[in-house]
């Protein structure tokens, strides 16, 4: 049964199945090639008629996960195409002023899209609530700050596609003052960047931050060093980078990031010598006037509900199926807690909660407050009245050893288990979806999840084996990060 809707483009006409309307591939900005590439995002175009809205919209020049990844996470969907800067939406068929949620996916800034069948928005339909999903621009046609170039092109997309929901989802049957945005990883950094960005204001309500964070930037100069790196790997001057087609910048961008994970320690890497991302959000003093977390504490985020949380094991899931975990000895263990700056008698602290633990066990967890668990609970205490959830539930797969891992949470929280087994094993606990979902629909309609906001109590959500309110989880290992704030 075919459903016809207005926008500001023109007509378009999706699908309605068991209650759900869905459109798919609907354009929020022009294709971003010819004049429109390494530029802002421009006006979508105007179409006469009704414009079919039946599949998958094509999706961004993108990286692929190395194998072992891409197996857990389920290989990525390519659908070739200028026409990627699209939204997907998903709305009960009846609905008249229904909150919406935008979502952001992850992928380090480098791949990902909103077509995976994970991201699908059917149950947020179901519950009550317009869900919108989006693509943006990746890799070197988002990110790369090129000479005289605009800055964090991805972030201005995002931006585009927020404005694009308040012109047209009321069409849709939500409510464009009820807005929240929410994003894993790459993109709950991207909405920390988003909550300290001034051309975002006023164009969300609510905020949803899962394993992200307001820390990971680059400066300009570091990231003009980058771009003279990728420029290298592509044979070409820097001045010439936007002749070369974007799958070669794609490759010029994994050779480059392999090179800084073969000599972390290379001068110009900056952040990304531990994190291996080639692209972040640059701080421009413009687009991102500064880093986001100093942004947020200083208000730049005021008026807006915000979740936070992460992952109990978030690290685990980028060295265990790569059997690197076992291998980390003593010496490393100790050499990156100097290199992060800790206290000597830190790790002392994470001996304490695992006694018979590995050093690779060790290093994960320091990693995992690092880069996931310390940055969520830095962006709570700058923002009162943030609500804090972990993730806990382990995963059964490789033997358990992944543990709660980076991106497991997603078909929870999608209730979308059935796409999600590669890293969920065959038997998740629907139970727990429930309860996790459950969360996200209130949040987005009420500002409430169910718990208490973090504050001084230090109040965090545990979805694991249970479903339970804890009070400053491992607090001696959060305690140990203070020297270094």
């Amino acid at each position: 049964m075919g459903h016809v809707v207005p926008t500001t483009s023109g007509q378009v006409r999706g699908r309605v199945l068991n209650g759900v309307s869905r459109f798919l591939g609907i354009p929020y900005a022009a294709a971003p090639v010819g004049p429109n590439r390494f530029a802002p995002p421009a006006r979508p175009p105007t179409w006469d008629g009704v414009r079919d809205a039946l599949e998958h919209g094509p999706t961004a020049p993108a990286a692929r996960d190395p194998e072992p990844l891409e197996r857990l996470l389920s290989p990525a969907v390519v659908i070739p195409g200028e026409e990627y800067l699209n939204v997907n939406i998903w709305a009960p068929e009846d609905a008249g002023s229904a909150p919406v949620m935008v979502w952001i996916h992850g992928g380090g800034y480098t791949n990902g899209s909103n077509s995976l069948p994970t991201f699908d928005g059917t149950a947020f339909a179901r519950d009550g609530v317009v869900l919108v999903g989006m693509n943006y621009r990746l890799g070197a046609e988002g990110f790369l700050l090129l000479p005289g170039g605009t800055p964090n092109l991805g972030l201005l997309d995002q931006v585009a596609a927020l404005r694009w929901v308040q012109e047209n989802i009321a069409a849709f049957g939500g409510d464009p003052g009820n807005v929240t945005v929410f994003g894993e990883s790459a993109g709950g950094m991207s909405i920390a960047a988003l909550l300290a960005m001034p051309a975002a204001e006023g164009l969300f309500r609510r905020a949803v931050v899962q394993s992200g964070g307001g820390h990971l930037v680059l400066s300009a100069a570091t990231a003009a060093r980058f771009a003279d790196h990728v420029a290298d790997e592509a044979g070409v001057p820097l001045e010439d980078v936007h002749r070369v087609s974007p799958q070669r910048l794609v490759e010029a961008q994994q050779a480059l990031a392999a090179r800084i994970q073969a000599v972390p320690a290379a001068a110009g890497w900056g952040g990304a010598a531990v994190n291996a991302l080639v692209y972040e959000p640059v701080v421009d003093g413009h687009v991102l006037p500064d880093l986001p977390i100093r942004r947020i504490a200083a208000g730049s985020a005021a008026g807006i509900d915000l979740l936070v949380g992460s992952t109990r094991d978030e690290y685990r899931l980028f060295l265990v199926p790569f059997g690197a975990m076992d291998r980390v000895t003593e010496a490393a263990l100790q050499a990156l807690a100097a290199e992060y700056g800790l206290p000597e008698d830190a790790l002392d602290e994470y001996r304490a909660l695992w006694p018979e633990a590995s050093p690779g066990v060790l290093l994960t967890d320091v990693v995992t407050d690092w880069l996931f668990r310390i940055p969520t609970i830095r962006m709570a205490e700058a923002h009162p009245g943030a609500h804090v959830y972990e993730f806990d539930w382990a995963s059964p797969v490789l033997d358990g050893a992944l543990g709660a891992c980076h991106a497991l949470e997603l078909g929870f929280v999608f209730d979308t288990l059935h796409c999600t087994t590669g890293l969920t094993g065959h038997e998740p606990p629907q139970e727990l979806a429930d309860a996790m979902h459950r969360a996200w629909v209130a949040f987005a309609t009420t500002g409430d999840p169910g718990w208490e906001p973090y504050g001084q109590e230090r109040n965090v959500r545990s979805f694991g084996t249970t479903v339970e309110t804890v009070r400053d989880p491992r607090g001696s290992t959060r305690a140990v990060w203070n020297a270094i704030r």
